[in-house]
C-alpha cells in the first residue's frame, strides 16, 4: 500500500450510543503478525450494534472503527476477515482497508464470492456451529429454526436442509415467509410465542434453535419431541425466561447454549474454515438482504434495531 493509499474512509466510534462517523484516518504501519487487507465487503451484525451501545464491554479505546466481519484481498489473494478483537478490542474493518492479525486471516478458495465470504465471520460460524456440532443436524430430524429470516437464522435453515432434515421456520412476519422457503424450509410458522405450541402440534421438533429466548422458550419446550435438543445462542426478545421445569426434565430435553465470544483463537479459525467449505460446496448459503455504501452504516445499524433485515446486510466498502 503507497503513501497515496494510506489515508482511507472509515466507520468510526466516537461514544456509545451516538451515531457512527465516517471520516478520514491514516492506517498505521503494521506491526509483527500484522498484515494490511484492502476491504471489498462487511458484515453488519446484532453484535456491532451491541458494540457501538456500550452493551459489550470490550476494552477497545474511543475512537475506533468499528465492524467484525469482512472479506478483501491480501497480495492478490482474497480472503475472509474475522476474529482477533476486531472492532472491538482493536480497530475493525468497517474502512476502506485494515490493519489485522494475521490470525484473522482466512484465504478463500476458488468459487467462494468475496461477497458471501463477508456474510459468513459471524453469523456463518455460529451457524455452521450450532447445526454441525451442539444440534447434530442429521436426516433423522426435524428441525424447527426460530427466527429463520435472520442472519444466522436463514444459514441454519440451509444448513439443516442440506443435512436433508425436515425443516419449519418461524416468523412474526407473513412478509418473509418466502425468504425463508427460499433457503430450503419445507414450512414456515407465522406465530409469536402463544400460538407456537399449538402451530408445532404437526411437527414436534427434534431440535430447535433460538436466538430469541424470552417468552418463545417455554412453547419451544412444549413443543420439542422426547430427548429434544434447545439449541440458543440469542436472546432478542428478552433474557428473562419462565418454564415448567418437570416438562424440561420427564421429556428428558438438552439445553445447549453457544456464545461465540467463548471461542479460543484455534477453534474459531477452524470453525471459520469448515464454514468456508460449507459455503463452497452450497450446503450453506448466503442471503444478501443488501449492500449499503459504507455511509450507510448508521441506517444499516438501524434496520437491525427494528428487524427490517431478511438474511445479512452488508457494506460496500470499495477497496
Amino acid at each position: 500500500m503507497t503513501d497515496a493509499t494510506r489515508t482511507i474512509s472509515a466507520a468510526r466510534l466516537h461514544e456509545h450510543g451516538k451515531p457512527l462517523v465516517i471520516e478520514s484516518v491514516t492506517l498505521p504501519e503494521p506491526g509483527p503478525g500484522e498484515v494490511v487487507v484492502a476491504l471489498e465487503f462487511a458484515g453488519v451484525n446484532p453484535i456491532d450494534r451491541y458494540i457501538a451501545e456500550g452493551r459489550v464491554p470490550t476494552g477497545g479505546s474511543l475512537p475506533r472503527t468499528l465492524g467484525g466481519e469482512a472479506a478483501g484481498t491480501v497480495g492478490g489473494r482474497h480472503v475472509l476477515v474475522a476474529g482477533g478483537g476486531l472492532g472491538a478490542g482493536r480497530d475493525g474493518v468497517w474502512a476502506q482497508a485494515a490493519v489485522v492479525p494475521e490470525g484473522a486471516v482466512i484465504s478463500l478458495p476458488d468459487g467462494v464470492a468475496a461477497r458471501d465470504a463477508a456474510a459468513i465471520g459471524i453469523a456463518g460460524l455460529t451457524a455452521f456451529k450450532v447445526v454441525r456440532e451442539l444440534g447434530r443436524v442429521s436426516a433423522e430430524d426435524r428441525v424447527l429454526v426460530l427466527g429463520a429470516s435472520g442472519g444466522v437464522g436463514s444459514m441454519i435453515v440451509s444448513l439443516a436442509a442440506a443435512a436433508g432434515a425436515t425443516v419449519w421456520g418461524q416468523t412474526g412476519s407473513p412478509g418473509k415467509v418466502g425468504s425463508i422457503e427460499a433457503q430450503g424450509a419445507q414450512h414456515v410458522v407465522v406465530a409469536g410465542p402463544e400460538e407456537l405450541t399449538e402451530a408445532l402440534s404437526d411437527l414436534q421438533p427434534t431440535v430447535t434453535f433460538d436466538p430469541l429466548g424470552g417468552a418463545f422458550v417455554a412453547p419451544s419446550i412444549e413443543a420439542l419431541a422426547v430427548r429434544g435438543r434447545l439449541v440458543s445462542f440469542g436472546t432478542s426478545a428478552g433474557a428473562d425466561v419462565q418454564l415448567n421445569m418437570q416438562t424440561l426434565y420427564r421429556k428428558m430435553i438438552s439445553v445447549l447454549g453457544y456464545a461465540g465470544l467463548q471461542l479460543e483463537p484455534r477453534e474459531r479459525r477452524a470453525g471459520l474454515q469448515a464454514a468456508i467449505g460449507a459455503l463452497q460446496d452450497g450446503s450453506l448459503r448466503v442471503q444478501i438482504d443488501e449492500v449499503l455504501a459504507l455511509e450507510q452504516v448508521n441506517e444499516a445499524l438501524q434496520r437491525i434495531v427494528e428487524r427490517r433485515v431478511q438474511g445479512k446486510l452488508l457494506l460496500a466498502l470499495g477497496g
